[in-house]
């Protein structure tokens, strides 16, 4: 991740473990997005927690790939990480949970929804994303738990939620979670009209969607936001997706005298930097 203050707001998980998972199936589910749905092994001992729940995901290479059990992410486990060989040392990356279901046809499930940039015909798609649309039934992962990076104080029930389409499956856990009586707005930019998704969301929370016409992802809904009037009551203000977008957006919203305590922001990518 790239600059955040999600070390300051983040609500831990009760236990982090390394949990191991297969694949159950795949699908593309727009021009950019593909789908990789999880479960069997050890699923039964993932706590969902809803709202922006987030992991490290372990994608192994090799057979011995998966002998890098962490217990938590520290400094330690990742320099143990950094020592592996290359031929072994799996692909490490940070996913939100799309969705989560206690009740899959054989057991569990977990959504995990991926941006697709590049190709994998020309080599141009990066490993994960990769992986995403080459992945079979059965194929081993592992995950570790991280927790929630949304957490206002329980009095706030206005909203302001700001993304890209990096961050377009935490915002959508973060409006399925949110109290029925929340109010505001959520913006959401995509790379075409085919990416925008069906989200669940409270009544008084307005989904607004922007699709980019070029340039730099989050840009657009920088500048839109930027525009919005802020409420005249306070809120709580979560902005995620390219580095640029959080940055600015957080110096923003604190200049216009939003407590830094009602703000959480997470570039979860820099552009320009392989991800």
């Amino acid at each position: 991740m790239a600059r955040t203050n999600l070390s300051a707001t983040r609500i831990k998980p009760e236990t982090a473990e390394l949990l191991t998972l297969r694949v159950l199936r795949r699908e593309r589910i727009s021009p950019h997005f593909a789908r990789v749905t999880l479960g069997g092994g050890e699923i039964d001992r993932f706590a969902p927690m809803g709202f922006d729940q987030w992991f490290r995901l372990v994608i192994p290479v090799s057979d011995t790939s998966l002998t890098w059990k962490p217990k938590k992410f520290n400094a330690l486990a990742l320099a143990r990480y950094l020592t592996m060989a290359k031929a072994t040392r799996p692909v490490l990356r940070n996913y939100s949970v799309r969705a989560y279901r206690p009740d899959g046809p054989t057991g569990p499930e977990l959504d995990v929804d991926f941006v697709l940039h590049g190709s994998v015909a020309d080599g141009t798609a990066g490993p994960a994303a990769t992986w995403a649309q080459t992945c079979a039934e059965g194929d081993v992962v592992a995950i570790l738990d991280e927790g929630i990076g949304f957490n206002p104080r329980s009095s706030l029930r206005r909203v302001l939620l700001v993304a890209d389409e990096s961050g377009l499956p935490a915002v959508a856990g973060v409006l399925a979670s949110l109290p029925p009586d929340t109010r505001g707005t959520a913006v959401i930019e995509v790379p075409s009209t085919e990416d925008r998704q069906a989200l669940s969301a409270p009544a008084g929370v307005e989904v607004r969607w922007l699709v980019r016409d070029g340039g730099t992802p989050g840009q657009a809904a920088l500048a839109h936001a930027r525009r919005m009037p802020l409420p005249d009551e306070p809120f709580y203000g979560w902005v995620v997706g390219e580095s640029g977008l959080a940055v600015a957006l957080r110096r923003h919203w604190v200049n216009a005298g939003v407590p830094k305590g009602d703000i959480m922001f997470c570039g979860y990518w820099k552009a320009g930097r392989a991800h």
